[in-house]
């Protein structure tokens, strides 16, 4: 056990767990390891098989290890958050900090917080609501945010939902900081799309992540036809698992001509798999109904890929407009294909590379680190 008067727990997702939060948790782990002695808590059960049917954790890549993690957390078992919390309450940490983005994770982190009432509790909130919002989702979180002591948020909308059911709350918008982890072999576009069978000519946009419809990918794909009228060589890399809706995509797809343009590789993408497909992109959209942040602007930030991105939630936030990207309105097909097209008309690469290199540090993990200890002196 850490004794390092120094010290901070941190509880999350972490490797082997997949997703954008598990990475987020491993590379703010290792931030905050060059300031604290940190005690790694994450999850021995995750998700009961019955609600996430598919596999929660990917041993390909290790990159995202961290060492000594301690795997302790059953989210479906009482008695177990009663065992861990006597376990953290032990440790001399007078800080926990916990990643916060579903109501699922209630009644577990009410009662770990009830019990570790002695301690500061800071949550991050990667979503104080849910994407899909469910009755009883704003009690629930309501009653596990109010045992906080101060909260980190990623956006200035995700404050706003924050102050709705804590009036009170101290807290920090601090945004969501780079993906730079995936850069395993420093790849050139011109190996990424050798890799993927892309001609060095092609203009390469790339949708990434889970397929969900508040995603929008419907509007990107509706685009297509005036991106193809104004521009040569245009290909759409869409790489994410559809789940059921994979049909529903595919009519579009061919609805409006346009299944030459586009490649699809369904399915989860490995970490280890993620930097050939940044790499070799040109532009990163994300044409979203609705969002909090996003993960992925920051992955494409990382491999200095500029990003469309709608006008919603935070992604105006990290998105400075006809600097590192282009902001447009939701389900707006025409002002999507206008953003895209004007990109490579004005020949905005070098410019826009040049612009996400000079936000790195407002961007940076040493900048949430910073953010951490001005909440644990807030009073």
């Amino acid at each position: 056990m850490i004794t390092n008067n120094n010290s901070i727990v941190l509880i999350g997702p972490v490797y082997p767990y997949k997703g954008g939060i598990a990475h987020y948790t491993g590379l703010l782990c290792r931030a905050l390891q060059k300031s604290y002695a940190v005690e790694m808590i994450s999850y021995k059960m995750q998700y009961p098989k019955l609600m996430l049917k598919r596999e929660q954790k990917d041993y390909s890549n290790d990159s995202f290890k961290i060492e000594g993690t301690q795997y302790l957390i059953n989210t479906a078992n009482p008695f177990n958050w009663v065992k861990t919390a006597g376990q953290i309450g032990k440790m001399s940490a007078q800080t926990v900090i916990i990643e916060w983005w579903h109501p699922y994770f209630a009644p577990c982190y009410y009662v770990l917080a009830k019990l570790l009432r002695k301690k500061r509790l800071i949550f991050i909130c990667h979503n104080v609501f849910p994407h899909e919002r469910f009755p009883l989702d704003k009690k629930l979180t309501r009653m596990v945010l109010k045992q906080g002591d101060g909260f980190i948020l990623h956006s200035q909308t995700e404050a706003e939902d924050l102050l709705s059911i804590r009036s009170d709350a101290v807290y920090r918008v601090q945004v969501h900081p780079t993906y730079n982890a995936f850069q395993l072999e420093h790849m050139s576009k011109e190996h990424a799309r050798e890799l993927l069978g892309l001609r060095a000519e092609e203009k390469v946009l790339l949708f990434f992540g889970y397929v969900r419809p508040y995603k929008g990918l419907k509007y990107l794909i509706e685009a297509l036809p005036q991106i193809d009228r104004r521009l040569q060589d245009v290909k759409l890399m869409i790489v994410g698992d559809f789940g059921e809706d994979k049909e529903t995509y595919l009519n579009l797809i061919q609805m409006c001509g346009v299944k030459d343009t586009v490649l699809i590789k369904d399915g989860y993408t490995p970490d280890k798999e993620v930097e050939k497909y940044f790499a070799a992109s040109d532009l990163v959209v994300l044409p979203y109904e609705s969002a909090t942040q996003s993960g992925i602007v920051q992955i494409a930030y990382g491999f200095t890929k500029p990003v469309v991105v709608t006008n919603v939630g935070g992604l105006p936030e990290v998105v400075t407009d006809d600097k590192t990207g282009y902001i447009v309105e939701p389900k707006d097909v025409n002002g999507l294909a206008e953003a895209i097209a004007h990109y490579f008309e004005a020949e905005k690469e070098a410019e826009f590379m040049q612009n996400i290199h000079a936000e790195e540090q407002r961007f940076s993990w040493e900048r949430m680190v910073e953010t951490i200890q001005e909440l644990e002196l807030e009073e």
